[in-house]
């Protein structure tokens, strides 16, 4: 006779309480003892077969699985519903990891898949199925180490959780900007980097499948209602694991309708004002390497140079100095890429690719005046725009990775030794270019296995590769040109 877990599925304390019995076990030990205990029933045979299935790095889902039919008792379905219904509790089973500066969420946590054809039928967000899967959940954490099978994993926290009412208005906003945006007939355009809290991540193992939507005849790809990895990152450790304290928030009382109207108002009463003056204003010693950052941050009535609404979102502040001849001086860059990594990689599921689908960015504006001081200008909320990405970055990328991957990368000495090679410079794209990232040409990571660079005979007898199988750093940039493009509305 099937056992029954003790709990109340009616009581979300019940549920919570029960769930906490996890923690300090793993999921294998979980698995052992539900046959143990007769709550599932496996055949000898299908037991391994059945670990094996849940080892299954593609397997999406079924550590999630695991604890719904090991722990809980109930058998793990895709229905609408939440998964305690008379309780309205959702059950997510959610990854960390450790890194050089502590903890971070490992991914962003699915809610619940986008019907593109149904959701603009939905009445408001307290309503919608979205808020149904979302406003009760009980998150269990567990720690991924790599090289370790997630079945040998432990549980370490698990606890209710509601987004905060500080949260909730955000989130609200941005179900609204993913609606309004399907609305318009653009779902094939949804992009993570157009919201904060709350993402439309893509959805599903082939990267070809497309859904209808129903304002325009061009396919969308399939996507999720998901809470982003930074803003789970910030659940982790700020409600979730004991003794953190938390980033300044922005918006220190009551709640305001935009979050993002309200941080351009308080930049824009400031513009104008020269690097001087706000130094002054704000107390801020001598100009230092990251003096504009400050200024920003300070405006904002932040102390430190991070803030809690930036965190949870991911934001990634950027100030920009324009010269007073209206050019950038300066390319945009990001961290350094590594050649055998790149050449595994897929377009849909590049490192680059996502950082500017995910990433939403804070620019602002400093002007060089003709005396040599720069004064606030103005900012904005940005993210690259599908076709930017998807036809002009692609292209860089694409043309990047081919190179590396099948052994084409060719060094070419000029008259005095000088090497330049064959991938994508400035002039070959307006969006984006690759350029080392180094320190010097000998700060090198290796190249894939089994290719080689080549350095060209132009007959002058000059430049040499002491190893051919490793090459310096290089990096992704956006073109000076392009992020000025973007900002013209703001330059005053």
């Amino acid at each position: 006779m099937k056992s029954t877990p003790s709990y109340d599925h009616t009581d979300p304390l019940s549920i919570e309480s029960y769930g906490k019995k996890m923690i300090g076990q793993t999921f294998r030990s979980i698995y052992e003892q539900s046959i143990q205990s007769g709550i599932i029933r496996t055949a000898q045979e299908d037991t391994a077969a059945y670990v094996t299935k849940h080892e299954d790095k593609n397997y999406k889902g079924g550590i999630g699985n695991l604890v719904e039919e090991c722990w809980f008792g109930y058998k793990a379905n895709s229905d609408a519903e939440a998964d305690f219904p008379e309780a309205g509790v959702e059950l997510k089973v959610t990854p960390y990891v450790k890194n050089k500066k502590g903890f971070r969420a490992k991914e962003r946590l699915v809610l619940t898949m986008i019907n593109y054809m149904e959701i603009v039928k939905e009445g408001d967000f307290e309503h919608s199925h979205l808020w149904e899967k979302a406003q009760l959940m009980l998150l269990v954490w567990y720690l991924h180490v790599k090289g370790i099978s997630d079945m040998d994993s432990t549980v370490d926290f698990v606890q209710l959780f509601t987004p905060p009412a500080e949260d909730l208005k955000i989130i609200q906003n941005d179900y609204q900007k993913i609606v309004a945006k399907i609305k318009a007939g653009k779902a094939h355009e949804l992009s993570e980097g157009d919201t904060l809290y709350l993402g439309a991540c893509t959805k599903g193992s082939n990267s070809k499948l497309r859904r209808q939507q129903p304002f325009s005849d061009e396919p969308a790809k399939p996507r999720a209602f998901s809470f982003k990895n930074s803003y789970m990152t910030y659940v982790l450790l700020h409600y979730i694991m004991p003794g953190r304290q938390t980033y300044e928030p922005i918006v220190k009382y009551g709640k305001v309708d935009d979050f993002e109207n309200f941080v351009e108002s308080r930049i824009d009463a400031y513009r104008g004002m020269s690097e001087s003056a706000l130094r002054k204003r704000f107390n801020l010693p001598h100009p230092s390497k990251s003096i504009y950052a400050q200024i920003v941050f300070r405006i904002l009535g932040v102390r430190g140079n991070h803030c809690e609404e930036f965190e949870k979102a991911g934001i990634v502040v950027k100030t920009i100095r324009i010269q007073k001849n209206g050019k950038m001086k300066e390319c945009m860059s990001f961290p350094a890429f590594r050649f055998q990594e790149l050449a595994e990689e897929t377009w849909d599921d590049s490192t680059f690719g996502n950082y500017l689908r995910d990433t939403r960015f804070f620019f602002v504006v400093f002007r060089e005046d003709a005396d040599g001081e720069y004064h606030l200008s103005g900012c904005k909320f940005w993210n690259m725009p599908y076709k930017d990405l998807e036809y002009g970055v692609r292209k860089v990328w694409q043309e990047t990775h081919d190179i590396i991957k099948e052994g084409r990368l060719v060094l070419t000495p000029d008259n005095r030794g000088r090497l330049s090679n064959n991938l994508p410079n400035a002039s070959d794209s307006p969006i984006a270019h690759v350029r080392p990232h180094g320190q010097t040409r000998e700060d090198t990571y290796p190249l894939p296995e089994g290719t080689h660079l080549t350095v060209r005979d132009t007959g002058t007898g000059r430049g040499t590769w002491p190893d051919t199988t490793i090459f310096t750093k290089q990096c992704f940039w956006l073109n000076n040109s392009y992020i000025l493009q973007q900002l013209r509305d703001i330059i005053h």
